[in-house]
């Protein structure tokens, strides 16, 4: 991946166009800040592989439902809560 400003991207759009032809993303900057992606259209992958999500599933932070709960309850009040489970994802 390069990054570009969008200066740049204006001056040498030919070349740019180019390069991601050949399979080159760029992130396109505006006043030092990324604010686009440019890459191929063909290399957007319609499906995630089993392996990976398992993957990311098992390094992904555990939920404190008691704490979601209790903050969504703050937040939207809890009268109009259906159920009263403290885990409603937990499988019974």
């Amino acid at each position: 991946m390069k990054v570009i400003s969008q200066r740049e991207l204006a001056a040498r759009s030919k070349a740019v166009l180019d390069d991601v032809e050949a399979g080159e993303t760029y992130h396109v900057t505006r006043n030092g800040t990324e604010i686009a992606e440019v890459r191929p259209l063909g290399s957007r992958r319609r499906f995630v592989p089993v392996e990976e999500l398992q993957r990311k599933w098992r390094n992904a932070p555990r939920v404190d439902y008691t704490a979601m709960r209790a903050e969504a309850d703050e937040f939207y009040g809890d009268e109009d809560r259906i159920g009263d489970d403290a885990n409603p994802w937990e499988r019974k």
